[in-house]
């Protein structure tokens, strides 16, 4: 436990998590840019939902667009044929179920097209201030097996194990840290061990 939180702190002090990466104004607008960040990039996504939400940025307007207009303005997004189809089914089913308002539990939020715990723990966390939740996206996913947190594959496995050994007043930030360093620092391929403050938590450089 004790060594958990020491690598907490120590990524604290190089990155912000109090704040995620993507740029929204409604619950609703980070429901559609989390559903469009899945193995796309945040950076990507901002800018495709820069231009989208002048065209729509409610339920009832993408409930209405034709599916092809959905697609055609996010189509330098990854799969955007079919986060096109789970944003518009999402946004009539909030519409049907939830009064055109996005849901507040992770209960509800699971309920509506594209949208798993990550995304739900995301939404939760930043548009209501709600922690349930770690999310676990490819970067935490990582991290947690360098880290020796977790030796899981299936995310909601991996979330498990965090949520044990990861004392609840961090989960907020680990909701971002992760994120972070997996992108500045700890990436898939050629991870920058040199220059990383925290390799000494590190299990997979301890095998080599």
């Amino acid at each position: 436990m004790k060594n958990v939180e020491a690598l907490i702190e120590e990524l604290s002090k190089c990155y912000d998590g109090e704040k995620g990466s993507l740029d929204f104004t409604t619950p609703f607008e980070l429901l559609v840019a989390v559903i469009l960040s899945a193995q796309c990039t945040d950076a990507r996504v901002n800018i495709v939902t820069k231009d989208l939400f002048k065209v729509a940025n409610t339920p009832q307007q993408f409930a209405e667009m034709k599916l092809g207009e959905i697609e055609k303005l996010i189509s330098s997004i990854s799969f955007y044929k079919n986060k096109s189809k789970h944003i518009q089914e999402c946004s009539k089913q909030i519409l049907k179920n939830y009064h055109g308002e996005v849901p507040s539990t992770m209960e509800e939020l699971t309920t509506l097209s594209g949208v798993g715990r990550k995304t739900a723990n995301v939404v939760l966390l930043e548009a209501f201030h709600i922690c349930e939740g770690i999310a676990v996206d490819t970067h935490a996913l990582r991290l947690s097996h360098r880290f020796g947190l977790s030796k899981e594959e299936d995310p909601s496995k991996v979330e498990q194990d965090l949520l044990k050994k990861i004392p609840r007043k961090y989960w907020p930030l680990m909701n971002h840290l992760f994120v972070y360093h997996g992108r500045a620092i700890c990436t898939a391929k050629n991870p920058k061990c040199d220059i990383c403050t925290v390799k000494m938590y590190c299990k997979e450089k301890a095998k080599k």
